[in-house]
């Protein structure tokens, strides 16, 4: 039998930067100054050129136990061997200070004793331009500073810098600090400062996962999705990337590996939606003015992803000088499909933008730029109404009238209807529900009325599992007999037997797709709870928690064989998916919240 592979890591950060911890406590992946810079520690692509921070126990066998203080993003791993036992507990500072957040570009790491007499070797050796740059190192009195970057790091810490620069192993009798820092250094008292902050960030996440409304289904795993998915937005802007990585294959050496560090249009209103399902406003808010900008800028079309920055230019390049993850090539960054057209984005961003009328914790001031936005966006649509894209999944070599691209024509110009109507723009309006009917009538026109099934483009026989959400959105009467013989289409077609979907299962550029898309599986549930079917819903969402990792983290695909993570990790779209998903069942059980 083949064995199951999962990402045994878990992520920490502070919505300025993101990193991952391997269960031996060494740091597999930090990105620094921003999500999309070159890694500082990147050994999770290259053993030998991706550097190292690890804290090394002195034997090779020993026992490792990984989780999450409660309800926050602090990772704690514990280490035994036969010489006693320690902890390392890893966290990026963020506390609200002097009216804002306090998110420091600051790793702290903080190593205590727990029983017996513990040695360990602690090595940190960052890297610059992906593996490429060798970092001068200057030893002061109580820090190593590294040189090189655009900007000084340093590392400090009570640990001898003998035992540091030598590699030397020693007994931990003490509780030790390592305080890591980009740009600003650490200039107060160390062991209080990194006390300090610990329990400020503690206290930081636990209230905010007191404001959230989450029911009491499968509380536990939600919450911790909604805390991965915060994590995901770079607050500076308010953009929400796709993943942590670059480059983890969707399925081994099938060369699908790309670049997440971005964010996609085309998860807008999904994103949107999970913020909103757990009553969290301010994320909300952050990831509308970030869409806000994009929109503002783009002149003839919106691209399908920008840069955390709204940066356009998002240039692929294959970096041959790394070995991969297990060896899996190429390595890529930056990310080709910024140059598709993909046309469901004018939808995304329209029903994006449909909040500002109907919720009103908005107020009239954030509206006053919108409606030409509005109108702008609609002649998008009406402009690409009869143009083939690449579609939800990117296709890099064909173009095809997709339906789910007629379906957010369809669902963005209904959001503008909506708008228009609170605007009382009888020209608007009519606009809107022209372009309605228009699109309507494609997706219609994607109608087999032979198997009952709404195929993934006009004159195509694939399905697809984006049309999943012809239900979801409400395009189809979730209590009609052509929604029930849609879903059972897909099922027949796309499901595994152990709940899992693929999103499609023709071939596409790269062959036919080997693993399946974990958040096509979350779709899946919520049309079986759209569709009435909640004991089918609740028993599917339940085996889908099993594709985890020990702390609860998804992956963005899963082999239907074994039961294996591949591709980009963690994945927010998963996450997002996991959170609509668990809502969507509560609002049909009626379930109550908790929080």
């Amino acid at each position: 039998m083949l064995q199951k592979h999962t990402y045994d890591m878990g992520l920490i950060g502070n919505c300025a930067y993101l990193a991952l911890i391997r269960k031996d406590a060494s740091v597999a992946w930090l990105c620094w100054p921003r999500f999309d810079s070159s890694f500082i520690f990147g050994n999770l692509l290259d053993t030998q050129k991706g550097g190292s921070f690890t804290i090394q126990p002195s034997t090779s066998a020993f026992n490792s136990y990984q989780y999450y203080i409660e309800n926050t993003n602090v990772l704690c791993t514990e280490i035994e061997n036969e010489d006693g036992r320690y902890r390392v507990t890893d966290f990026a500072p963020r506390f609200s200070q002097y009216d804002r957040y306090y998110k420091p570009l600051m790793f702290i790491r903080k190593i205590e004793p727990l029983a017996g007499a513990p040695r360990i070797k602690v090595c940190c050796e960052p890297v610059g331009q992906y593996g490429i740059q060798t970092l001068d190192q200057r030893r002061s009195s109580n820090h190593i500073a590294f040189l090189g970057l655009e900007e000084e790091m340093r590392l400090t810490t009570n640990i001898a810098l003998s035992y540091l620069l030598d590699k030397e192993y020693f007994v931990l009798n003490e509780t030790k600090y390592l305080v890591m820092t980009y740009g600003a250094p650490l200039e107060a008292p160390l062991e209080s400062t990194a006390e300090v902050f610990l329990t400020k960030t503690i206290k930081y996440w636990r209230n905010w996962v007191k404001n959230t409304s989450i029911s009491n289904f499968y509380q536990t795993q939600v919450i911790r999705s909604a805390l991965a998915l915060k994590l995901h937005q770079y607050e500076d802007t308010g953009a929400i990337i796709a993943a942590t990585t670059t480059s983890l294959p969707e399925a081994p050496h099938s060369t699908r590996n790309w670049d997440y560090r971005f964010c996609w249009m085309r998860d807008t209103y999904y994103i949107l939606t999970a913020f909103n399902n757990i009553g969290h406003f301010e994320e909300l808010e952050r990831y509308f003015h970030y869409i806000a900008n994009v929109s503002a800028k783009a002149k003839d079309k919106f691209q399908p992803l920008y840069s955390i920055s709204t940066g356009t230019d998002l240039i692929e390049q294959e970096l041959s000088h790394l070995d991969g993850y297990l060896g899996n090539k190429p390595v890529r960054i930056g990310n080709d499909a910024y140059t598709h057209i993909q046309n469901d984005v004018y939808g995304q961003v329209l029903v994006a933008l449909l909040p500002l009328y109907v919720d009103r914790r908005f107020i009239g001031e954030e509206r006053v730029e919108s409606e030409k936005l509005i109108y702008k966006t609609l002649y998008h649509i009406q402009r690409t109404m009869d143009m083939p894209d690449a579609g939800l999944w990117e296709f890099r070599n064909f173009a095809q009238y997709h339906c789910y691209t007629y379906l957010f024509h369809w669902a963005g110009s209904k959001a503008a209807l909506k708008v228009a109507n609170f605007l009382q723009n009888q020209e608007m309006a009519n606009m809107a529900e022209r372009l309605m009917h228009e699109a309507a009538s494609k997706i219609e026109a994607c109608y087999d009325p032979v198997r009952g099934v709404y195929t993934n483009a006009i004159g195509s026989p694939h399905l697809d599992a984006s049309t999943l959400q012809l239900i979801m959105m409400g395009y189809l009467d979730p209590n009609s007999e052509r929604a029930h013989s849609h879903l059972r289409n897909l099922e027949q077609e796309l499901k595994t037997p152990n709940g899992l979907f693929y999103r499609y299962r023709h071939q596409d550029d790269f062959g036919i797709p080997e693993t399946t898309f974990l958040v096509c599986s979350f779709w899946y549930v919520e049309s079986l709870a759209c569709v009435g079917r909640l004991q089918d819903a609740s028993r599917e969402f339940e085996r889908l928690l099993s594709y985890t990792n020990h702390l609860g983290l998804l992956s963005e695909d899963v082999d239907a064989t074994t039961g294996s993570q591949w591709g980009n990790f963690p994945q927010a779209y998963s996450h997002v998916g996991l959170m609509n998903a668990a809502y969507r069942i509560t609002k049909r059980l009626d379930v109550p919240n908790f929080i």
